[in-house]
């Protein structure tokens, strides 16, 4: 490989380091929380599609803002509050929610106890500039400290040590996975954004299937996904498959589904840049209709002209500029189905990103992997 090819270390465009693989002894997880919805990685592509709806006017811009829906964590949260860097820099908590009612029923199970966890955690850093930006997964089954939180019901919700990361958003929503985030990373959220993995699903649908390349076959009945080697262009469900599977691949922890879910946003990045939907008014407004329904932002961002304008800010970032890592962790000795942050790694990251920096491959070698790299890649 050429030095002009090669990607420094935590350069955006890098999928960013791994580190040495652990065996998989011990590490495969038992039926609980199958039903992982994993669609945040649509949350990445939704603001760029609702750029395209948002060139209309008069119903069918007013259609489009009256699908979004808002939640003001700025009211929320107060002042207690990392501070806001002013550096050009951007950090964005992109969730998903795998809600357990009405179309979700179908496709995450479970009851349809109007309940929903998130499952899926992307802190996405666009770097000053908007050329380029690092995505750092958090897995859900991170042991945190949870600190004391308001929901939007004015509800308070006492801290609490030693818990399940995803807990912060089944306990209190969004204003309590972003103040989780913030007490974690140290690094103030701009802006929030979450989908549902009905809305991914269908997403994926409309805009034809994404294409990826598998390295192996993939196999695993418990998301319903059956793939040879090789490249395949996959619908919406087998889409909603593959970031949802572990028992396939990997040491099947919930670490080598966050390396899947890593290279199918790049695949998917470069399936809505590549679509032509301009020529196609009524594809365009399908896909700026599931996509303004599929999202949650931020009260800043809660409206279709405000999202235009971040993904305006974003539309310059392809796959090559993207960099995607996973906090650093290690596996709990005392429960295989648990990690614990690795506390001087994980500073190096968040110092890095706070001072608009790229993170250093130090931050990340020899943490836990999931052990499924390199598995799938775009199409």
């Amino acid at each position: 490989m050429s030095a002009e090819s090669t990607p420094e270390p935590g350069i955006p465009g890098d999928t960013g380091p791994t580190g040495p693989r652990r065996g998989a002894k011990g590490r495969r997880r038992g039926p609980r929380g199958r039903h992982h919805t994993a669609m945040v990685v649509m949350a990445w592509t939704a603001a760029g599609i609702v750029l395209l709806g948002g060139t209309g006017a008069g119903y069918v811009y007013f259609k489009l803002n009256g699908n979004i829906k808002s939640v003001d964590i700025n009211q929320l949260l107060g002042t207690d509050r990392p501070k806001k860097v002013d550096n050009g820099s951007e950090n964005i908590l992109v969730l998903g929610s795998d809600s357990r009612s009405g179309a979700n029923k179908r496709l995450g199970g479970g009851a349809d106890d109007g309940s929903a966890r998130s499952d899926t955690a992307m802190i996405v850093h666009v770097y000053k500039g908007h050329q380029k930006a690092t995505v750092v997964s958090v897995p859900r089954d991170t042991l945190v400290d949870r600190p004391a939180c308001t929901d939007t019901r004015g509800t308070e919700h006492d801290a609490a040590s030693g818990v399940m990361f995803n807990s912060a958003y089944s306990t209190g929503g969004a204003t309590c996975a972003v103040k989780t985030v913030e007490s974690l990373t140290g690094i103030r959220m701009d802006h929030y954004l979450e989908v549902d993995f009905n809305g991914f699903q269908k997403l994926v649908d409309e805009l034809g299937g994404v294409d990826v390349t598998t390295t192996k076959a993939i196999k695993d009945p418990e998301s319903h996904l059956d793939l040879a080697a090789g490249t395949h262009r996959l619908d919406g469900q087998q889409a909603l498959g593959l970031v949802r599977t572990r028992h396939a691949v990997g040491d099947g922890s919930d670490l080598g589904r966050i390396q899947l879910q890593q290279a199918f946003v790049k695949a998917l990045v470069d399936q809505v840049k590549s679509i032509g939907v301009l020529t196609d008014p009524k594809k365009l407004y399908d896909l700026a209709d599931t996509a303004t329904k599929t999202v949650t932002a931020d009260s800043d961002l809660g409206s279709v002209n405000s999202l235009v304008t971040f993904a305006e800010g974003l539309k310059g970032i392809s796959s090559r500029h993207l960099t995607m890592v996973t906090m650093p962790v290690r596996y709990d000795p005392a429960d295989a189905n648990r990690v614990l942050v690795e506390d001087a790694k994980a500073r190096q990251m968040w110092t890095a990103l706070e001072n608009d920096r790229p993170i250093p491959r130090s931050a990340t070698e020899g943490t836990a992997t999931g052990e499924a790299a390199g598995v799938v890649g775009g199409g």
